[in-house]
Order: C-alpha cells, then sequence, then structure tokens
C-alpha cells in the first residue's frame, strides 16, 4: 500500500518548493557514500517540487548547542529528479555542522532551509566540451551537473577529472563509472594521492592514477583540455593550485569557472594582502565620515566607512564573523541589528521577515549611521 506522501507525488499538479514561504524540509534518507562522507536527502513538508540550477546550493539553518548556525552546502542532487534534494557532507575533524549532521540528523527529522541559491552551474555557461575538475567533496555541485546530462540523457561532451586521497575516497565512484559506460562522450578518470595495492584498483590504470592533479597528469586524460569549458569546485588549495596550472598553460580563463570559497580557508599571507588592502582603503578614506559599529558579544567597536560593507570593516578590525559568499546569497553571516540602519543590497541570502524582524547580512550591507550589532 502507498503511503499519503508516495500517492502525493503523482497527483496531476503539484506547487513549486518555495523556501521563503515554506522553510522547513525533512530528512527522507541518509546515505553513506565513503567512510567520512554521507549523503541527506529532503522533500518538502508538504509534496511539492524543488527547481534550481546544477551546481546552486542550499544553506542549512541548525540549533546546535542553543544557537542558531547557519551553514551552506552545495545540491548534490539533480533538478531533473524534483521530488527530493539533496546535500553530500564530509565529516571534517573540528567541523561543528558536519559532525552535527553526520551524528544527529535522523530520517524524519524537520530541518529549516534557505535558498536554493548561487551562480555556478553549466546552465549559465553553456559549452560543446566540458571539463569538470574536482577535489575531495567538492565533487558536489558538478555531481550534480553530470547528474542532469545523464538524467536528461544528453550525449554531452564531459571530461570528468577528480582528486581524493585514496581509491576508497572517491565519492559517487560506481555512479560516475556508469555513466561513462552509458554515455559515449562522458570519460571519468581519477587522481589519488595515495593508491593501494588493492588488485581491484590495479585493474583500472587508465582510471585510476597516483599522485596529484598536474599539467602533465590533464594532458593524459583530457588531450583537448584547452578547447573545453572548465568547472572546478575543491578545497581552496586545489582551486588555487588549478586557475594558477590551467593560467600558466595559456588557458583562455574566460572558460574557467569555479566555487566560490570562504575567506577564512584562504591561506594566511592572502588573508594578510586582503586585509591590507581594506585597511588601506580605509586609510584613503579618512577624509569621509566613518560609523561605528559596536559587537555587543564580543564588546569589540569597529569604524566602518560609507562606502563599505560592514563585514570588510570587520575583517579590516581583525574580527571572524561567520561568513561564506561575501554576496549576499547564502545567508550565512546573518546577524541581529540592535540598532542603526543600514543600506543592503542581497541575492536571496535572508528573508523578508527576517528583516522585518531586524536582521540583516553584513556581506552586503552598508551602514547609514552608527550601528549596534549581536555579535
Amino acid at each position: 500500500m502507498e503511503s499519503r506522501n508516495t500517492t502525493a507525488l503523482w497527483e496531476s499538479t503539484l506547487s513549486v518548493w518555495q523556501g521563503d514561504k515554506d522553510n522547513e524540509l525533512v530528512c527522507c534518507q541518509i546515505r553513506q557514500e565513503t567512510a567520512d562522507v554521507k549523503s541527506f536527502f529532503f522533500r518538502p513538508s508538504q509534496p511539492s517540487l524543488f527547481t534550481f540550477l546544477p551546481g546552486q546550493f542550499i544553506t542549512l539553518e541548525l540549533a546546535i548547542n542553543g544557537e542558531i548556525i547557519n551553514r551552506s552546502y552545495t545540491i548534490s542532487s539533480a533538478p531533473s529528479q524534483p521530488h527530493v534534494i539533496s546535500i553530500t557532507v564530509k565529516r571534517k575533524p573540528e567541523g561543528l555542522v558536519s559532525n552535527w549532521l553526520h551524528d544527529n540528523l535522523q530520517v524524519g527529522m524537520p530541518i529549516s532551509v534557505l535558498g536554493p541559491a548561487g551562480e555556478f552551474s553549466c546552465v549559465n555557461n553553456p559549452a560543446k566540451k566540458y571539463l569538470f575538475l574536482s577535489g575531495g567533496s567538492g565533487i558536489t555541485p558538478l555531481m550534480s551537473m553530470a547528474r542532469t546530462f545523464y538524467q536528461l540523457a544528453e550525449t554531452a561532451d564531459i571530461a570528468f577529472v577528480h582528486s581524493a586521497r585514496t581509491p576508497a575516497d572517491i565519492i559517487f565512484k560506481d555512479e560516475l563509472d556508469l555513466m561513462a559506460l552509458n554515455q559515449p562522450l562522458f570519460q571519468t578518470s581519477y587522481i589519488c594521492a595515495k593508491v593501494d595495492k588493492n588488485p581491484s584498483w590495479r585493474l583500472q590504470p587508465k582510471s585510476v592514477s597516483e599522485g596529484f592533479l598536474t599539467i602533465e597528469s590533464l594532458k593524459l586524460s583530457t588531450t583537448d583540455f584547452m578547447t573545453r569549458e572548465v568547472f572546478t569546485c575543491g578545497p581552496a588549495p586545489y582551486m588555487m593550485a588549478v586557475k594558477n596550472m590551467l593560467s600558466a598553460a595559456g588557458f583562455n580563463m574566460q572558460h574557467y569557472h569555479e566555487e566560490s570559497f570562504t575567506f577564512d580557508e584562504l591561506p594566511a599571507e592572502i588573508q594578510a594582502e586582503v586585509i591590507d588592502d581594506e585597511n588601506a582603503s580605509i586609510a584613503g578614506n579618512e577624509a569621509s565620515k566613518s560609523f561605528s559599529i559596536e559587537m555587543t558579544k564580543s564588546g569589540v567597536t569597529v569604524q566602518c566607512a560609507p562606502d563599505q560593507f560592514v563585514l570588510d570593516a570587520a575583517r579590516a578590525a581583525g574580527l571572524r564573523l561567520p561568513s561564506s559568499c561575501s554576496k549576499g546569497l547564502c545567508g550565512t553571516c546573518k546577524s541581529k541589528l540592535v540598532s542603526g540602519q543600514v543600506e543592503m543590497k542581497h541575492g536571496g541570502g535572508i528573508r523578508q521577515r527576517e528583516i522585518d524582524q531586524g536582521l540583516f547580512l553584513p556581506c552586503c550591507a552598508k551602514p547609514l549611521s552608527d550601528l549596534v550589532i549581536e555579535r
């Protein structure tokens, strides 16, 4: 006998899920992908359809240790299967949210979700040939794109090169290999920092190689990489290395696209450069009026120029506020504005009812007066 929710899926018309009106999703399945990676599947609390672009992300709003924590995760499922949505999360040793999800989230539990949002998608940059380069759990947005082409039976020319620690850490390997088997223009190759002595890996010398992604290994796996539209996602050092490698090879970087990463993931020397640039901007603007920004929890007060974003002013003063996209998309930096006024132009990372409750996004807000923020 079919359940009520299953039956509802096949009704003639279903509404589109709108996160700004109904932000509750229910966990409906948990799948172990590798030893430290799980996929979490969600459906709307009321039957409806998800609409998003492959490569976009959602932001979870979770109550952890008495605080509301926002964290953004790329959607790993494809919009061509609109009844459920999934994220794929790697457990990190010091990761507050990733550990909570792995240890606490169960089937049937509701969570609050914002989105989908984001501009990293092959839909926005159509091409005849693609090169997907991913490292670790950065495979998720590219997997969403690959699944979309596959499920729509489009014979897209895709070279998918994934880097992992070991063959056992390759996320979605069986599914990717199936795509390659069924699609003549879909090719996969895997580069692992260490390949063990398991005979099953030695049987696949062309698909699994040992070492790290280099221009030489890329030439071997994808001889025509210079003519492809490149999409890259992974840890910040991986993406920086890929970008530098392609640029040095003379690749036309107008055809290069990478997923955003957080400020805190940048190497220390790059962070210092950013902070120095921001301080220089403030110094050059000393003649202009500045506003004070008081942080109630830390007890710190910083100065912010009228044409400076609140998050940038906090960073320039050495503060580390939670942030991710820095474009008003994800909602990670959402804060309570106790007093004062700001000019905010966000990209969908905050709901109108939250704005009405006094919340704002420091990454895309400029002060119009002195501010007091609950941070």
